[in-house]
């Protein structure tokens, strides 16, 4: 019997990223887990309104979604940790700037480059809805046919009402390979 515990957000885990921003001439960071997928051609980032890199954003209108895995967690859970309106973060990683002029984490297995075209608030958050205008993605995460290989990324993942991180499992089978209930 399931029991009804109230209006709680339930859809966790999810990716970690770190979003990237050009404050000027130097990128600032910060760790976000609210990330989504809103179309094959949409994403969405939701912010709490007070973060620094949100006005960054605005200015700009231009981000990246770095992709975070187990060797730059330490560094990515530190820019969630401090605010760019108190320390300069532009050190934090190693980058390089995209086709777009957005900061790419180097040493992120994955990276989209985007731009914002619609914010969406809501009650202490600010939503940016972005389209994507490129995906970097090192070679050793793609597979024969030149798509992102999972296995072999690895993202960290993000569980919201404990604050854990967790490491991506094993295949529990293909998607449409169900059949009447049972694996085929």
């Amino acid at each position: 019997m399931k029991k009804n515990i109230g209006s709680q957000l339930a859809l966790y885990p999810t990716p970690v990223t770190v979003i990237g921003a050009m404050n000027e001439d130097k990128p600032t960071w910060t760790l976000v887990a609210h990330i989504g997928i809103i179309g094959h051609d949409r994403v969405l980032v939701s912010l709490a309104a007070q973060h620094f890199i949100n006005g960054v954003i605005k200015k700009g209108r231009k981000l990246s979604i770095n992709i975070v895995d187990e060797g730059i967690l330490p560094q990515a859970d530190y820019a969630g940790a401090v605010s760019g309106a108190k320390s300069d973060k532009s050190a934090l990683f190693e980058y390089e700037l995209g086709e777009e002029g957005t900061p790419i984490i180097k040493k992120s297995p994955l990276v989209m480059e985007c731009t914002v075209i619609d914010r969406y608030d809501t009650p202490g958050f600010e939503s940016f809805i972005c389209t994507i205008s490129g995906t970097y993605v090192e070679e050793r995460c793609l597979n024969e046919a030149g798509k992102v290989d999972y296995h072999e990324l690895k993202p960290v993942l993000f569980e919201f009402p404990t604050y854990e991180y967790l490491k991506t499992g094993d295949v529990l089978g293909k998607c449409l390979s169900f059949k009447n209930g049972e694996t085929v």
